[in-house]
């Protein structure tokens, strides 16, 4: 077992076990780690101490988060604005790709790909010259599958297996920096912001647009986003949009939940919402007011 999966199962057991608020040694226990070892590693990949991170998967703080109207009225506001604060508009672009390179099914268009781990798991990656255009886990599907995927899209395109074309995509999610200065570069020089090309309908890249702009660390309904999107009674359309995500974690379909505060479906899998979500908040409360490790 490397570090990644240790961190990863760490990560599983705190979601299954979080109405109990296991302590320190008893996950470091389930990883077959000492306690001070685990204390380090999980810092070190997540960004977050394990008791920071179990305190942010605590059912009461997501009730605060989703029953707080001054949160929701925030994202509802942004959703509606190009500006905002701690908005991933900001520093993520999302483009479609032309109706030309749709009609010309991909052609002369070199896309790389690879899979890298993460504290969440492996993710499959794949970059055009002009962005991102797939990610996805791998537990939840297969590197294969998701390749073939790619290429149904993209039929007449140039794949070509190269993880250090596509690192920087993974690598710019765990930067901390990035929680407080939102700045990221990609390969080509110069670029000032990460950018995502995908295939679409309209109403996708219009749902897809709308998630950019929920602050991280918050959520928001579908309902929220339909109202946002000035159509309130398409709570499902976009629900169908939410689910035909291309990109896991730059588009963050994560955040978004059901009116009741529940859930809802995650395409990866539900624990890996959960994980996402509480990374993602003590992320940001530790960007605001750094705690201690222990």
């Amino acid at each position: 077992m490397n570090d990644y999966e240790r961190i990863e199962k760490a990560m599983a057991y705190m979601v299954a076990h979080a109405a109990a608020q296991p302590h320190l040694e008893m996950v470091a226990d389930h990883v077959h780690l000492s306690a001070f070892h685990f204390q380090r590693l999980f810092s070190h990949y997540v960004g977050v101490s394990p008791k920071r991170f179990l305190q942010a998967l605590t059912l009461e703080r997501g009730k605060q988060l989703i029953q707080s109207s001054s949160s929701l009225l925030d994202v509802a506001h942004s959703l509606g604005l190009s500006g905002g604060s701690r908005l991933y508009d900001h520093f993520v672009q999302l483009e479609a790709a032309t109706p030309g390179e749709y009609k010309r099914l991909g052609e002369g268009v070199e896309i790389a790909y690879g899979v890298h781990e993460t504290p969440f798991g492996r993710i499959f990656v794949a970059v055009t010259p002009r962005g991102i255009c797939r990610m996805g886990f791998v537990d939840a599907t297969s590197a294969e599958s998701l390749l073939a995927r790619l290429a149904k899209e993209w039929p007449l395109s140039t794949l070509q297996h190269n993880t250090e074309a596509t690192r920087y995509a993974v690598e710019g999610l765990f930067a901390k920096s990035r929680f407080s200065k939102p700045k990221l570069s990609k390969p080509q020089e110069g670029a000032a912001a990460l950018s995502l090309h995908v295939t679409g309908t309209n109403f996708q890249m219009a749902v897809w647009r709308a998630l950019l702009t929920i602050p991280e660390g918050q959520l928001a309904s579908y309902s929220h986003l339909a109202q946002a999107l000035g159509a309130p009674k398409s709570s499902r359309a976009v629900g169908n949009a939410v689910g035909a995500n291309p990109i896991a974690l730059w588009i963050p379909c994560h955040r978004v939940i059901q009116q009741s505060g529940a859930l809802g479906g995650y395409r990866w899998g539900v624990e890996k919402k959960q994980m996402v979500q509480a990374w993602e908040l003590a992320m940001n409360d530790t960007a605001r007011a750094p705690m201690a490790t222990s």
